[in-house]
């Protein structure tokens, strides 16, 4: 820890740098880290995508970034648990703001969240995108696949999001039939976890419903992640409506019946082997939430990817007591 203090998201020389900062107080950035612009030696982009037009109930994710930077702030206060590490020791994360998107020339939204991702993927970084709704996700996608080839897509969610896409639209409901019909992902190496609405197809995904992963438990689900996955680019989409509304009441579409926090977490803590390449976390809508726990939970599974990659990058565990 440095012996400086306070808006390390703006004071900050480098973007290693941590020192002790106010919860309560202070400039928000996620897990406070440095604002910038400036890509060298970058490891991982985080960056909002405030849009949610594309919703088919409630409106107000667009406000999800602004909401899950301000949740971070604990986490940013100790090393991670149950990691025992300081990952920003290893990583360097940067937060690059919000993807600039103007909702009233629909037409340009697709095309400006894939050039926002393309001019970040193109320096060697990952990202980690905020949502917005989970349409956002179709064009980061083929921002993606365009360096990476087809993508083994892991998705959390209460829906499949594969039902009949118009092609043109902007729709949070269709987007990775469309992505599928591209070639953009590929749907025999992808899997979609946490469902419990109903589609007449399964359009090639393997399917874990909420209520198979609630029977068959953490240490089932994971093993058929990774099988399917193998060594193939994935890229991990966590729609928040994933988790139980018990969990998560701060989003679009709740659907009873989800995943708890900790399963979702126990899962995500459980993919480091796969290849990540990238990840968003979608439809938090903060006007629906409760003491922030939607918000909170969102970044918290964020800050676990995170750990996942300074672990790829030589980040060592430290264990004490029982995990």
């Amino acid at each position: 820890m440095s012996d400086k203090n306070g808006d390390q998201a703006f004071r900050a020389d480098n973007i290693n740098e941590r020192w002790l900062e106010m919860t309560y107080g202070g400039a928000l950035s996620f897990l406070r880290r440095k604002y910038s612009r400036d890509l060298e030696g970058v490891d991982v982009v985080v960056s909002g995508i405030p849009y949610d037009c594309a919703v088919t109930y409630r409106p107000g994710a667009r406000l999800g970034p602004r909401a899950i930077r301000e949740a971070s702030v604990q986490l940013a206060e100790l090393k991670a648990f149950p990691f025992g590490f300081d990952p920003f020791d290893t990583l360097g994360v940067i937060d690059y703001g919000d993807c600039f998107i103007d909702p009233h020339h629909p037409e340009t939204i697709s095309s400006a969240i894939e050039s926002h991702a393309r001019e970040i993927l193109k320096s060697g970084a990952k990202m980690l995108s905020f949502g917005g709704d989970h349409f956002v996700a179709y064009p980061l996608l083929k921002a993606h696949a365009e360096i990476h080839g087809p993508i083994s897509l892991v998705q959390f969610d209460a829906h499949c999001d594969t039902w009949e896409d118009e092609k043109h639209s902007l729709n949070h409901g269709s987007m990775f039939t469309r992505a599928a019909d591209e070639g953009v992902i590929d749907v025999t190496r992808s899997t979609q976890i946490g469902l419990r609405t109903f589609n007449d197809t399964d359009l090639g995904f393997e399917i874990l419903s909420a209520p198979w992963v609630h029977r068959n438990g953490i240490a089932a689900t994971l093993e058929v992640i990774k099988q399917r996955a193998g060594d193939t680019p994935v890229y991990i989409s966590f729609d928040i409506d994933g988790l139980d509304p018990a969990f998560a009441p701060g989003t679009g579409t709740p659907v009873c019946g989800g995943l708890a926090s900790w399963q979702a977490m126990e899962l995500i803590r459980g993919l480091a082997d796969l290849n990540l390449v990238g990840m968003d976390v979608v439809e938090v809508a903060p006007a629906y939430d409760t003491s922030e726990i939607t918000a909170l939970a969102a970044a918290t599974l964020a800050h676990d990817w995170l750990c996942l990659l300074a672990m790829k990058k030589g980040a060592k565990l430290k264990k004490v007591g029982r995990l």
